[in-house]
């Protein structure tokens, strides 16, 4: 029984960080921002795997985070925790994306340059199917119990914990490198592919590694440099810097 809890428990938490790599990857540098460009194959398997651990458009994903830039803690930021209180983006942090990704007008301004292409149409629209196939692998590999507290436990992790810590806490708490309203976590950025490095982002947001001091990690960039030595990403932008000035002292 010790043993199956251990199973289960590994099982989402790698899942949750398969999805959150792969969202950091291709959603949020490779498409939102172009600080990578993918090779084919490569794009299909970071789209399979997104589809499969949560379902996510990538269209409406990459418009509502280009339009969190657009507005950064300012009126018109999809979730920002300085005008919506930090426990609100939170705890409705998914009800806060869904409602600006059901905007029309947001995915058209903000993501025009990203077609809805084939398969799009014939299979990676259809959210609710993804993870459902994904939850019934688990089943069929663990057993249906276990696979069912493996797929709950990592839509928790993913969907409830760690994507409004990236939104929420990254913008409310934190240290500062660049003069901007974002903050960095450097503990946080180790679990979410390091996303947490949030003020350095928003820095540099063409950026394709979000770390620059010795003391921070970026995990998703170990796994860039890894898909670039076999060709299957090329890195596009610049990598930041911090100024001759050092660090912002707040």
């Amino acid at each position: 029984m010790l043993t199956q809890i251990w199973v289960v428990s590994l099982v989402a938490v790698a899942l949750t960080q398969v999805a959150v790599v792969a969202t950091s990857i291709y959603l949020h540098r490779t498409l939102a921002h172009r600080a990578l460009t993918m090779h084919p194959i490569a794009d299909v398997l970071f789209r399979a795997a997104l589809w499969l651990t949560t379902g996510l458009d990538r269209r409406e994903w990459v418009a509502v985070h280009r339009k969190h830039h657009a507005f950064t803690d300012k009126e018109g930021d999809p979730h920002s925790p300085r005008l919506l209180g930090i426990w609100r983006v939170q705890l409705l942090n998914a009800y806060y994306y869904q409602r600006e990704a059901r905007n029309p007008e947001t995915i058209q301004k903000y993501a025009s340059d990203i077609p809805e292409d084939r398969l799009d149409r014939i299979l990676f629209s259809r959210g609710l199917l993804g993870p459902g196939l994904g939850t019934a692998v688990l089943c069929l590999v663990l057993g249906i119990v276990p696979g069912l507290i493996a797929g709950l436990a990592h839509a928790v992790l993913y969907v409830g914990v760690l994507s409004p810590l990236i939104n929420g806490v990254g913008h409310w708490r934190g240290a500062q490198n660049f003069e901007n309203t974002a903050r960095n976590s450097a503990v946080l950025a180790w679990m979410t592919g390091g996303e947490s490095l949030h003020n350095n982002h928003h820095a540099h947001p063409r950026a394709p590694k979000f770390s620059v001091r010795r003391v921070e990690f970026d995990p998703s960039w170990l796994v860039i440099r890894a898909l670039e030595l076999v060709r299957m990403v090329e890195v596009t932008g610049a990598l930041a810097r911090l100024s001759p000035e050092g660090p912002v002292r707040r």
